[in-house]
């Protein structure tokens, strides 16, 4: 690839200590940046993918890319061996042969069945079947290009299945019914569901669906379910651009302080006999231990029967996640026992992304996680009497995710106990009567896990940002049975590709350590000058920098740092695989949003590389980043120069209850009228804009409702203040990517930060 220079610069002043300026960017400049998106990079990276399909026999396949297209291997475990499922080569010319289409080079996507000895792959829109052994392939007549792997466009079905598979329960007429799968009949399990107050409704307000929220028994007899009691709960209004007259969407839509929020009136349903059976108990808050739904990963959070389908298990959260009570239901009389419970100060969570509480009746044990050591860890309590019998896991470090519970014996994901890097998730084993832990992913990087079906075996692949993934076949006790795949980057790095920097500072207290990455331009010049950007994210759910795998791109980090400048991403105080207190640092201050900790990285990276600017910064984000890159310039404005804002939660009073609630906490409302989420509120400080804000927001957002960032534009107006502002219709709350929000963000940063001029209505595609 022919080099472009990104910049043309001139001097401005007497001295070399006066900052240098870019007088303009060209197409070109911006082309070259673009090949660093990820769709250019990531078809660049082979070989890296393992995504195991377990045969009946113990062996598994796997397809890989390579250079123009896969390749496909077998894997027996018990030999052990890995090799070629037939011969590529002979398989190409095969697919060629009968395609009709171009000479491909290698295999397209496909699907592998070693009981009847068949390939089916996709070649363009034509699904072709091919023999592994005699290598003759045919047209399937029914092909119709969606994908030789049932591909096309997801879709998850509203129903839910029973786990036999006979029945499937769905919502109607805000009832719960059942269909038989085989024969097609359908009854009604409740009947007295009505608008806003029915059965299984899958609404938080800031998310919905048609799909219920409810637990078949393992039995398929019986569902744990819930009465949604949404009756007097605010309401969400949006309206829709088009000719004529727009198109109200309306719906339930609670907001922190309200009277009436989301309630759950928890119901068991008798499938054979269509009964109903009511808990003994007040309606539970719409809350959940993990996050802020009480649907979660396709089912409800927080619930769990016995392996017999006679005992009922369920958390019920506080509205202000203070409180967590572990609870039995008996399930033909609707009685409710509390096992135990437990309150914190700030918001209680039972894991990282997963939820870590179970019951174990044949033990008549409870394994309950808990942060109360500062440290997320897990504890065995009675079943019966609720008393804490020991920890099972103890240190300064995180249990993440507990994966399975078996034979005296919990494997659990893991971070900040071995390794470098805090964020690096491990897996462990712990035996419960000795306390023994194990690591059984012993290579130093983020990892990733596969079981097989019986769970003898499992895929460990690990990478860093900077290092690319390693897969390797490891049996249950964390033996290494044979290497699978290595990635190969040498295509990504003959494109000119280079990994973020690593970095580590020291957070606003000068003593806690902070981890990010750092993007700077491949043709860096560490004689001049460059301006900063400080991508956020704040959390509380999450930080900045995200997965610690390896990525070719991430986001356009690397795409916008070769226009000239120095990107830098930091996981902040208060957000989390970290201890409780590192997680809690601003609870009750979100507008605190972490900055104090990106600024005194930044100062930090800037005394270590003189290259970086202090006097040019800039700040991004997308929603809760939104939020915080507004907050950042208007908090900070000496520091923050210009700020790029979308689709931010501005108002946390003017978001979702369950948000501000457990991050910020109840709201109050003082004698004067002030209340204490005033302080978070960007339009509560609008007056003290100095630099340039653009404001970005789609029109039918439902996650975050657009008001949000028209208070701010309302308060800016009122101040007399100059900034711009896009709306984008009918863009709900994902457009932050899409060509003209980025190349409106480039251009910003160009003009304002850099003060070039940026190439006008540069077009993203041209490369292709």
């Amino acid at each position: 690839m022919k080099h472009v220079p990104a910049f043309i610069l001139i001097l401005i002043g007497l001295t070399l200590t006066v900052p240098v300026t870019a007088q303009s960017l060209t197409a070109e400049d911006y082309a070259r940046a673009e090949g660093f998106l990820s769709r250019y990079m990531s078809p660049l990276v082979h070989r890296a993918d393992v995504s195991p399909e377990w045969m009946e026999d113990g062996r598994f396949w796997y397809s890989v890319s390579v250079p123009g297209g896969n390749e496909f291997v077998v894997v027996d475990p018990s030999a052990p061996s890995r090799g070629p499922a037939f011969d590529h080569r002979r398989m190409v010319s095969s697919v060629n042969a009968i395609s009709g289409g171009g000479q491909m080079e290698a295999l397209p996507s496909g699907s592998l069945d070693f009981a009847t000895g068949q390939a089916t792959f996709q070649a363009g829109r034509q699904t072709v079947i091919c023999s592994m052994s005699s290598y003759t392939c045919t047209r399937s007549e029914d092909g119709d290009g969606s994908g030789a792997n049932g591909g096309g466009r997801f879709f998850r079905s509203p129903d839910v299945a029973s786990p036999d598979g006979t029945m499937e329960a769905f919502i109607r007429d805000n009832n719960l019914w059942v269909r038989v799968t085989s024969s097609g009949e359908e009854f009604p399990l409740t009947t007295d569901g009505a608008e806003d107050y029915g059965y299984g409704t899958n609404n938080a307000g800031w998310t919905k669906s048609d799909r219920p929220v409810l637990e078949w028994s393992p039995d398929s007899k019986k569902i744990a379910a819930f009465r949604h009691d949404g009756r007097q709960v605010s309401m969400m209004y949006m309206v829709n651009t088009q000719v004529g007259a727009p198109e109200l969407e309306a719906w339930r839509y609670p907001f922190p302080g309200d009277d009436h929020i989301f309630m759950i009136e928890r119901v068991v349903l008798h499938v054979e006999d269509r009964k109903v059976v009511t808990l003994d108990m007040p309606p539970d808050a719409h809350r959940s231990t993990i996050t802020d739904h009480v649907a979660y990963g396709g089912g409800w959070a927080d619930i769990q029967w016995s392996d017999d389908s006679e005992r009922l298990f369920f958390v019920s959260s506080s509205r202000d996640h203070k409180r967590a009570a572990l609870r039995e239901a008996d399930i033909h009389t609707g009685a409710v026992r509390d096992i135990l419970d437990e309150t914190v100060d700030t918001f209680f969570e039972s894991g990282y992304r997963n939820i870590n509480w179970s019951v174990h009746p044949d033990r008549n044990q409870v394994i309950w996680y808990s942060r109360r050591s500062d440290w997320g860890h897990l504890y065995l309590y009675d079943l019966q009497t609720g008393s804490l019998i020991k920890p099972l896991t103890e240190g300064d470090w995180n249990v993440l995710a507990v994966d399975t519970v078996e034979d005296n014996h919990i494997v659990f994901t893991g971070a900040g106990r071995d390794g470098s890097d805090p964020y690096y998730q491990y897996l462990y084993r712990v035996d419960m009567r000795t306390g023994d832990l194990v690591l059984l992913t012993p290579s130093v990087g983020n990892h990733s896990i596969q079981w097989s079906p019986g769970r003898d075996y499992f895929v460990d692949t690990w990478s860093t940002p900077v290092e690319p993934p390693v897969s390797i076949l490891r049996s249950a006790d964390g033996r290494a049975v044979i290497e699978l795949e290595s990635a190969d980057i040498s295509a990504l790095l003959a494109a000119g590709w280079q990994p973020p920097t690593r970095i580590q500072a020291k957070a606003r207290d000068g003593e806690t350590d902070i981890y990010g990455l750092m993007y700077t331009p491949t043709h860096l010049d560490p004689a001049k000058k460059y301006p900063v950007l400080n991508y956020v994210y704040p959390g509380p759910q999450s930080g900045s920098v995200g997965s610690r795998s390896f990525s070719a791109a991430r986001g356009d980090k690397q795409a916008i740092a070769e226009l000239g400048f120095i990107v830098i991403e930091v996981d902040a105080m208060g957000t989390p695989m970290r201890s409780q207190s590192f997680h809690e640092a601003y609870y009750g201050d979100m507008g605190d949003n972490g900055i104090p900790d990106q600024i005194a990285a930044i100062r930090q990276m800037a005394a270590a590389h003189p290259y970086i600017d202090l006097d040019r910064v800039g700040i991004w984000g997308h929603s809760g980043g939104g939020f915080a890159s507004t907050a950042a310039i208007l908090d900070y404005p000496d520091f923050y120069k210009v700020a790029v804002s979308q689709a931010g939660n501005h108002d946390n009073a003017t978001y979702e209850d369950d948000w501000g609630e457990k991050w910020h906490g109840l709201l109050e409302t003082y004698e004067d009228g002030s209340t204490n989420y005033d302080s978070q509120a960007n339009h509560m400080k609008a007056h003290k804009l100095k630099g340039k804000l653009l404001l970005a927001h789609g029109t039918l957002d439902g996650n975050v409702p657009p008001n949000n960032t028209l208070l701010v534009v309302n308060a800016l107006i009122d101040a007399n203040k100059d900034f711009d502002l896009i709306m984008f219709p009918n863009r709900r709350h994902g457009f932050g990517n899409e060509p003209y929000m980025m190349r409106r963000r480039w251009d910003y940063f160009v003009e304002h930060l850099m003060g070039a001029e940026p190439p006008k209505e540069f077009s993203f595609g041209q490369r292709d």
